[in-house]
Order: structure tokens, then sequence, then C-alpha cells
């Protein structure tokens, strides 16, 4: 069966099968196996135990019935907001109220600096992107590999953005940025975020509206191109929630 959706956009028709979703996120479990980073304990799973009461089937119990204790931005796929570098209190489940974007897949080499840094620059990004083009904004960043899915990148200086690059895409119109890293910051600033800020014009005027999802895994199996994006996350009302961002290819009717 085949559900297509019909999507106009910058006065432009596009159609995406449904029933082909691309998963972009990597899942969360407990363990070492999985993505971590800023040194954020392990994810953990432990049943509830009252009484006689075991919620765990292979510890004799009836049902699964687990807790569930995690740090959103260090365990895995995560879309977060303002609220996460801001001192007034913004939520994830109060910025985030469309779901659906009209969105462009880069990959790009991040740029190598004489320090060791690698950065992605204004002008790689000028490169890939011209104004008004697309609401949303994934970066693949190069070399590619599954590897991703289990990094540990506490202490790595894995890449990061300028903040001209930041300033640029937010001046572009994308109010959805999806990278394959922890942070758009350095994991090491002295307290800057100066990226995060640019990103949310944040003290001045912040954009509310606008998301950072980081700790995605685009498989090189995915090309670049545009494609229509859903963001989900879980109803936290905190600055951040594990997220599941899907990817449909989207054909242009013409």
């Amino acid at each position: 069966m085949k559900i297509t959706a019909n999507i106009e956009y910058a006065n432009q028709r596009w159609s995406a099968d449904l029933k082909k979703p691309l998963d972009i996120s990597i899942p969360l479990k407990a363990g070492f196996e999985t993505v971590n980073c800023f040194y954020a304990p392990l994810m953990e799973t432990f049943p509830v135990i009252v009484g006689d009461f075991i919620g765990s089937t292979q510890q004799g119990g009836i049902l699964n019935f687990l807790n569930v204790k995690f740090n959103p931005h260090g365990n895995g796929t995560h879309t977060e907001c303002v609220g996460h570098i801001s001192k007034e209190k913004y939520t994830i489940n109060q910025s985030l109220k469309d779901f659906h974007f009209f969105g462009k897949l880069v990959s790009l080499y991040p740029f190598k600096l004489d320090n060791g840094d690698r950065v992605i620059t204004k002008q790689l990004v000028q490169n890939i992107l011209n104004k008004n083009e697309v609401e949303a904004l994934i970066i693949r960043t190069m070399p590619n590999d599954r590897l991703k899915l289990k990094m540990n990148y506490s202490g790595s200086n894995p890449s990061y953005f300028s903040p001209e690059a930041i300033e640029y895409i937010k001046n572009c119109g994308v109010q959805h940025l999806l990278v394959d890293l922890p942070s758009v910051d350095r994991e090491e600033d002295g307290g800057k975020l100066a990226a995060h800020k640019a990103f949310w014009s944040y003290p001045n005027a912040p954009k509310v509206q606008n998301t950072i999802t980081e700790l995605i895994f685009v498989d090189n199996q995915i090309k670049d191109g545009y494609y229509l994006v859903n963001i989900q996350i879980a109803s936290f009302e905190i600055d951040v929630s594990p997220s599941k961002p899907i990817l449909y290819k989207l054909e242009q009717i013409l």
C-alpha cells in the first residue's frame, strides 16, 4: 500500500511516500554500546519492586514495569529549545508546535583548523544553503560511519559550528537544525555557547519556535536532497526531549 502526501512549498509542488520513512534517530538503550557525550551517566532501566511485585518478567514478574533513568542531552538523539540556555523557562513541549517541515539533507566535511579543531564554517554552509530555501536543515558530517551509533564523545573535542555559520543558517530562514554532533558549540568553549545563542537570537530576541536536534545518524544510503521532515518528541515540560526525526524523500511534481 502506498500513502502519498502532496506538499506545496515556495510555489513548487512535491510528493512524499509516507510508507517509506527514513529514521535518523539513534535508539536510547542501556549500557555502553550506545552514543554518549559530555560525561553524562549511562542510561539505566530497573524494575519497580513493591512487596512481592517485581516489574520484570526476567526476574519472575508477570509483566515489565520499568523505571528509566537517562539524560536527554547526553544519551541519544534529542531535540532542544531555547530553554536549554535561557534563564527564563521555555519548554520543548511548548516551543515545538508544528511537526512537519520542508527540509534539506546535506553532507559536509568540517574544515580543519591549525589547532586540530574541525569546524563547520560559514563558507561551507554558504555553498549548500540559500535564503528561504528550507525550514529544516539536516547536516551529515563526513566521514560518516556506523561508529556514530555508539561513539563516546566525552573529552574528544568533536566537530562544531562557527557562530557565523549558525547565524547564516538562521538568517536563511532555517527554524529547525538537525546535526549528527553532540553540540553545535565546541565541547569546551569557556561557557560562551555562541552558536546556540546565535541560532536562538538569545538573549535579545529569543526565537522560541526554533529547535536544534543533536546526535542524529544519517545512513550513507540516504542521499542528499530535499525531504519532508517529521520531528517526533515526548511531551516533556523541560528544555529538551528524546526525539525521533523521520525523513520522507520528496519528489517534485512538474
